[in-house]
């Protein structure tokens, strides 16, 4: 069987490594690919900019997204996502360290499927992770096209 990518919108480089760590642990086995800011996490979705080539119908299975990026911000990013036709319905986690209330609220809003502050303490974000990767990866049944 063939496993979809994970898309991880994350431009801090520790919390990057620790989703890694996360998903081995977890013997996730999809592909993570990493972009560092908002702007390029569009490019790869819609197969622009230095992703052009990328098939943009190939989507990847579930989009980890911080909401405080440079270029473009996790808002903007889960706005766009929403507004088209191909990826309206791309299951999208915001992974964050904000918990405010606007955050939270702005994020469902625009239609985030779920919300996670990012633990501070290590162990509890491997945990979180892996929880999210176990829950969207394998227990949820995704629509089809």
């Amino acid at each position: 069987m063939m496993h979809k990518e994970i898309l991880l919108v994350e431009d801090n480089p520790d919390d990057v490594e620790l989703t890694r760590l996360a998903f081995d642990e977890a013997k996730i086995a999809n592909r993570l690919v990493v972009v560092g800011d908002g702007a390029e996490a569009l490019d790869y979705l819609f197969g622009q900019g230095k992703h052009a080539g990328r098939d943009p119908d190939d989507l990847p299975s579930i989009v980890l997204l911080d909401l405080n990026l440079p270029k473009v911000d996790g808002r903007e990013v889960l706005q766009a996502v929403r507004a088209n036709e191909a990826t309206k319905t791309l299951p999208v986690v915001v992974l964050t360290t904000s918990t405010e209330p606007f955050d939270v609220e702005a994020s469902y809003a625009l239609g985030v499927n779920s919300y996670i502050q990012k633990p501070v303490d290590f162990e509890q974000f491997v945990w979180a992770v892996k929880q999210v990767g176990l829950y969207w990866l394998v227990l949820n049944h995704p629509r089809t096209a």
